[in-house]
This record gives structure tokens, sequence and C-alpha cells, in this order.
């Protein structure tokens, strides 16, 4: 089993930056790959980056491209993901999540945070 606890929510402004964390326990970590996703109200829930967690590559979504980085602290087990230039559309509750691959689609991850509420106003 694999416990995550997201962090670092809050209500900013547009332009601002936020960091995000999401702390890791139970089984080695090593093995799996850490993503991040949101759901926007009324919205489905919708990938926004992933990363291996045993070499550090990263996947995201194209509407966040340039923008945020996901990234990990292993001595931690600790991910991140830093968002800079936010946008009212970014308003969402943000999950990580730890599946064996880096998948863009939700339903292949097996392990969930209680997701961390981002508000971004205009």
């Amino acid at each position: 089993q694999v416990q995550l606890v997201e962090s670092g929510g809050g209500l900013v402004h547009t332009g601002d930056s936020l960091r995000l964390s999401c702390a890791a326990s139970g089984r080695t970590f090593s093995s799996y790959a850490m993503g991040w996703f949101r759901q926007g109200p009324g919205k489905e829930r919708e990938f926004v980056a992933a990363i291996r967690w045993s070499i550090g590559n990263t996947y995201y979504a194209d509407s966040v491209k340039g923008r945020f980085t996901i990234s990990r602290d292993n001595a931690k087990n600790t991910g991140y993901l830093q968002m800079n230039s936010l946008k009212p559309e970014d308003t969402a509750v943000y999950y990580c999540a730890a599946a064996g691959g880096m998948y863009s689609d939700y339903v292949r991850y097996d392990y969930w945070g209680q997701g961390t509420q981002v508000t971004v106003s205009s």
C-alpha cells in the first residue's frame, strides 16, 4: 500500500506561483510513477504531469507545458508540482497519484491523495 498526502494549495491571483507537495509513505516508491491530476468545477479529472520516480523523466499535458514543473525529492519521498504563471482556468482540486508507469489516464493510477484546492482569481 502507498499513502499520499498533498499540501500547498491556496488562493492566488493570475500570474502568481504556487508549489504543491505530495508526501508518499508505505511501500518503497522507487518502482512507481507519480502523477498530478486536477478536477475543476463541473469538469472531468484531467492529467497534468507525471514523473518516473526512479529516473526522473517527466511528461506534461500541453495545457501546462512551460508553466508547471514536476519534480521529486528521493530523500524526502516527496513529489512537487511547481506552478507558475497561474491562470483562472487552472482553478481545480489537484490530486497526486501513484501508478506503475507514467500514464495520462487516471484510471490506471492505483493510489490517490485526498486533493488540495487551488483557486486562481482574475
